[in-house]
C-alpha cells in the first residue's frame, strides 16, 4: 500500500459542465484540501470526484462483467478493430493476467487527456475518507445537507468496498487515510478477513441509510447518488455475497492467508449468514414500499402480451434519471456510452445511424433456451411444449401473439409459446421487433442470408459487423425509438444513466437467502412471485403443478435450481450472471461449455437451421480454471510495492 503515500498529490478528478470525461486539476499542496471544503461548491465538486469513478468504472461496455459470460459472443470485427476495449471477450477466452489485469480496480492507472490518471478504487475510497472527515467544517452549509451529504459518501465507500470484495475476496480496509508520516513498513498494510470486510460494507450502509431520504425525495441532480432505498439494497446484496458459497466456508481458500500468516476465509458454513441476507432484503423491500419503489407496471400495449414486455423493457429505463424501480443510477461517462445499442441493434440504414456498428454482439443459444415457456417453466419440463425436438419447424396460429411472432409462417418451435421475457429481450427469427413511437412500428426479423437483418455477404468475414448465433439483443435498446434515425431518437428520450440496483434484485435476494436458510414455504414464493407477476408468468407453485418433476418446487435443491434460473432470466444481459456464477462456484461448469447458434450464412429456411439437425457451435475459445479465476489477480506490480498477498493461482 505504499502508493497512498502520495494520496494528497493525486489528480482531483471534477465533473465538467457537460457529459465529458473528467478533467484533472492537480493539487498543489496539502493546504487546497482544506481550501476545497471552506465553501459549498467546493465542497460539492469533491464529492462530485468521490462518485466519478464509477463512471469509468460501472457504466460502460468496457465493465468485464457486461458480456463476460455465455450470455453472449462477438464477432471477430469487433474483437479486432476494438482489442482491450471488451475486457469481457478476453476474460471468458481465458486471458485473464496479473501483469495487467482487466478491468483492474485495485490499482489501475490510464492516460488521460496526456496526464497519468488514476482510475482505481482505492483512490476513490481515499478521496471519499477525504470528505467524511472534512465536509463537517464547511461554512456555508446547514447540519441536515452536511450529514445527508456525507452518509451518500459513505454508501459510496461501501460500494467501492463492495466491488473490491467481489473481484478479489478479501480486501485491505481503509477505515482512515494512512498517515503519510509513517514508516513504509507501517503504510503495509495486511488484506482483512473476508467476513470483516462484509462487515465494514453493512456498517457504513446502516449508518448512511439511518440519514438518507428516499429516492424519490431527491431532487433530479442528486439521484446519481445513494438514497436510503440504495444503501440498505446494497447492505442485502453483499450479505448475500456473505453468505454464498464463494465466501462462506470455501474450502478452496481454507489454507489463504495474508502476509501476516492469518487466515481470510473461515473453513466452515455459517447457515446465519442466509437469515442476515434475508432480513436485510426484507427491510429494503419495506424502505421501497414507504418511498414509493416498486416493480414497473404502468404501460400499456394492444395485447396482454405486449403490455407484459413494454413493463420488462421499462424496468431497465432512467430516461432523465426517471424510474419507478430502479434504486441507484450511474451517470454515464460520454453521450455514446449512453446505449450499449450501438453493438447490439442491426444496422437496417447505416447512413443515418451514425453510430450504429451493426449487430456484433449477439445472444447464445444457451440464453434463448433459458427462458421459459408461456406456463413459467424450464422447456424441459413442460409437458404440453414440443412433442418432438424444440428445433422442428411449426407455424403459430394463436393471435395472442400477433405482432410478437408471425403468424403462420415456418418457425421453430422455440420461437413460440415462450414467456414475456422471452420476447422482450430477445429478437428470433420470423419474430418482430417495435421499433418507434406507434406501437405498428414493426420490424420483421428475416435473420436468413441476404434478409434485412441476417449477413449481407454470403460467408464470414472479420472486416464488417456481423450477428453470428442468429438472434439479436433487444435489452438496452428502446422500442418507442424508430431504428432508422435511431441515434436522434435515443437522444430525444433523453439522459439515460445506468441502473445499478432495481428491486427485482431484491425479491429475488430475499427467495434464495429464505430457501438456503428454512428451505421453500412462504417467504420464498412470496418473493419469486412478486417478479414472476411482473414478467406475466403464473405463481411458482402454480407454474410446477404442471412440470413433469413436479417435487422441485417442494425441496431446497430443487427450488435452489429454480431461484437461479430466476435470475439469470430476469437479470438476462445485465451482468448479473458474471457475479452470480462465481459466488454459486458453479462458473467452472458453466463458462467452459461451447456457445451455439444458427447457421446464419443459410440463404433459405433448411440450409439457416441446419436441416433440422440443431445448433451449431458458433464459438469453442472459452476457459475458465478452477478456482483460480473464481477471484481477479491483484497487478503484480502492486504486490512487489505493497507487499500484499496476491490471489490463490494468480
Amino acid at each position: 500500500m505504499k502508493r497512498r503515500l502520495f494520496l494528497l498529490l493525486i489528480p482531483f478528478f471534477l465533473f465538467s459542465a457537460c457529459d465529458s470525461w473528467l478533467d484533472i486539476v492537480p493539487e498543489e499542496d496539502i493546504a487546497t484540501i482544506d481550501t476545497d471544503f471552506e465553501t459549498r461548491d467546493g465542497a460539492n465538486a469533491w464529492l462530485e470526484s468521490c462518485y466519478a469513478f464509477l463512471m469509468r468504472s460501472i457504466s460502460t461496455v468496457e465493465n468485464a462483467w457486461l458480456f463476460g459470460t455465455d450470455e453472449v459472443m462477438a464477432c471477430d470485427y469487433v474483437l479486432n478493430r476494438w482489442e482491450g476495449f471488451f475486457p469481457s471477450f478476453s476474460i471468458t477466452a481465458g486471458l485473464q493476467n496479473s501483469l495487467d489485469p482487466y478491468d483492474d480496480v485495485w490499482s489501475h492507472k490510464e492516460v488521460i487527456s496526456g496526464s497519468v490518471g488514476r482510475t482505481d478504487f482505492y483512490t476513490a475510497i481515499s478521496l471519499c475518507n477525504i470528505f467524511i472527515n472534512k465536509i463537517d467544517q464547511v461554512y456555508n452549509m446547514e447540519n441536515r445537507e452536511k450529514s445527508e451529504w456525507k452518509a451518500e459518501v459513505k454508501a459510496l465507500k461501501a460500494y467501492y468496498y463492495f466491488e473490491l470484495v467481489r473481484h478479489y475476496g478479501p480486501i485491505v480496509l481503509l477505515p482512515e487515510n494512512i498517515d503519510p508520516n509513517l514508516s513504509i513498513k507501517d503504510m503495509k498494510l495486511p488484506r482483512n478477513h473476508v467476513d470483516s470486510c462484509f462487515l465494514a460494507i453493512v456498517r457504513l450502509c446502516d449508518d448512511a441509510a439511518e440519514v438518507l431520504p428516499h429516492f424519490n425525495e431527491k431532487a433530479t441532480n442528486r439521484r446519481t447518488y445513494f438514497s436510503k432505498e440504495a444503501a440498505l439494497a446494497l447492505k442485502a446484496r453483499a450479505l448475500l455475497y456473505q453468505a454464498s458459497d464463494l465466501f462462506n466456508g470455501n474450502q478452496d481458500y481454507v489454507n489463504f492467508t495474508n502476509k501476516n500468516g492469518e487466515l481470510l476465509f473461515s473453513a466452515t458454513k455459517d447457515k446465519n449468514k442466509w437469515l442476515l441476507a434475508a432480513e436485510a432484503a426484507e427491510a429494503a423491500i419495506e424502505a421501497c414500499r414507504e418511498g414509493g419503489k416498486k416493480l414497473v407496471d404502468n404501460q400499456s400495449g394492444m395485447t396482454d402480451l405486449q403490455t407484459h414486455m413494454l413493463n420488462i423493457e421499462a424496468s431497465t429505463q432512467t430516461y432523465n434519471y426517471d424510474s419507478d424501480e430502479v434504486l441507484f443510477l450511474v451517470k454515464r461517462r460520454t453521450a455514446k456510452e449512453e446505449g450499449f445499442w450501438t453493438y447490439t441493434l442491426p444496422n437496417l440504414n447505416s447512413d443515418k445511424n451514425k453510430l450504429l456498428q451493426g449487430t456484433t454482439i449477439s445472444p447464445s443459444m444457451k440464453m434463448v433456451e433459458m427462458f421459459y415457456t408461456d406456463n413459467g417453466l424450464p422447456i424441459d419440463q413442460d409437458p404440453s411444449y414440443a412433442g418432438g425436438s424444440i428445433y422442428n419447424l411449426t407455424r403459430e396460429k394463436d393471435p395472442k401473439y400477433t405482432d410478437v411472432v408471425a403468424l403462420d409462417e415456418d418457425i421453430p418451435v422455440l420461437h413460440t409459446r415462450r414467456e414475456p421475457r422471452f420476447y422482450a429481450d430477445i429478437a428470433a427469427d420470423r419474430c418482430y421487433w417495435r421499433l418507434g413511437r406507434s406501437l405498428n412500428d414493426l420490424y420483421k426479423v428475416e435473420a436468413y442470408q441476404g434478409e434485412n437483418f441476417g449477413l449481407k455477404a454470403r460467408r464470414l468475414t472479420s472486416t464488417v459487423p456481423e450477428n453470428l448465433t442468429g438472434y439479436w439483443m433487444k435489452k438496452w435498446s428502446c422500442s418507442k425509438v424508430d431504428i432508422t434515425n435511431y441515434e436522434t431518437g435515443e437522444k430525444a428520450m433523453g439522459v439515460a444513466p445506468y441502473p445499478v440496483i432495481r428491486v427485482a434484485e431484491l425479491y429475488l435476494i430475499a427467495a434464495e437467502a429464505w430457501n438456503e436458510y428454512e428451505g421453500p414455504g412462504e417467504n420464498v414464493y412470496r418473493n419469486i412471485n412478486v417478479v414472476r407477476k411482473r414478467a406475466g408468468i403464473p405463481d411458482v407453485e402454480d407454474s410446477w403443478a404442471m412440470a413433469r418433476d413436479k417435487s422441485k418446487v417442494s425441496n431446497q435443491d430443487g427450488m435452489r435450481e429454480i431461484i437461479h434460473r430466476e435470475w439469470n432470466i430476469e437479470f438476462a444481459f445485465e451482468g448479473m450472471r458474471f457475479w452470480n456464477l462465481r459466488r454459486w462456484k458453479t462458473a467452472h461448469s458453466e463458462l467452459n461449455e461451447k456457445v451455439y447458434g444458427w447457421i446464419v450464412t443459410g440463404n433459405n429456411t433448411q440450409s439457416f437451421y441446419n436441416n433440422g439437425n440443431g445448433p451449431v457451435v458458433v464459438d469453442a475459445d472459452r476457459s475458465f480454471v478452477a478456482p483460480r479465476d473464481y477471484l481477479w489477480p491483484i497487478r503484480s506490480e502492486e504486490i512487489m510495492i505493497s507487499g500484499c498477498k496476491q490471489n490463490p493461482g494468480w
